[in-house]
């Protein structure tokens, strides 16, 4: 008898587990998407729009979404440069994504990176980083508590960088004024009193 009772227990645990294991299958899925067969029918020229329009159809299939509506499939925009990266007439022939459930919509994104697109990504997040929001008043009266008791200190310092400056103009005035006399020496003509050519004293008179 008390094995009879087990038994219906463990079952009760089983159905419990499954719609939560079923739940966590369903949250992501990756899935090779084969794209040549679809955009091969279509002009080169229109290609590229056609092997996403292929993307989200499969998606659409694959991730049940019941009333066929592709508005309902956002695609990341580095999948989309992924196909657009060759041209509008030579999208990759297969594409491997990974999709979330993320309420209404299903998000997709590119299961690996190129290493052109993975450099792009982290330039971006840096450039996130760099543009943080603005410091509380809390953290500025800090600042500007810390700023106050140095800057006396910075104040003789710039005293002193000035004074500097002053000297090495001097000294570079001077230089400047010795060299421009150089040249104007070299450059002057010696006037001499004497005649260039001595004259005959027969001519003389």
């Amino acid at each position: 008898m008390a094995d009879e009772d087990k038994k219906p227990e463990i079952e009760e645990k089983k159905k419990e587990a499954k719609p939560a294991e079923r739940k966590e299958e369903k949250a992501w899925k990756e899935f090779i998407i084969p794209l040549r067969r679809k955009f091969r029918k279509t002009v080169s020229y229109n290609r590229a729009p056609k092997a996403i329009k292929v993307i989200k159809e499969f998606l659409v299939r694959h991730m049940k979404v019941y009333d066929r509506d592709l508005r309902k499939i956002k695609l990341d925009k580095y999948l989309n440069e992924f196909v657009w990266n060759r041209g509008i007439k030579n999208p990759p022939a297969k594409i491997k994504v990974k999709a979330f459930i993320d309420g209404d919509f299903i998000r997709v994104e590119l299961v690996e990176l190129t290493e052109k697109l993975k450099f792009k990504k982290g330039k971006l997040e840096k450039r996130e980083k760099s543009t943080a929001p603005a410091p509380k008043k809390e953290e500025l009266a800090e600042v500007t508590e810390k700023t106050e008791e140095t800057r006396p200190s910075v104040a003789k310092l710039e005293e002193k960088a000035e004074e500097k400056e002053k000297k090495a103009a001097v000294v570079e005035a001077g230089q400047k004024m010795e060299k421009f006399a150089e040249k104007q020496a070299k450059h002057q003509t010696k006037i001499s009193k004497q005649p260039k050519r001595q004259r005959r004293m027969a001519l003389q008179k």
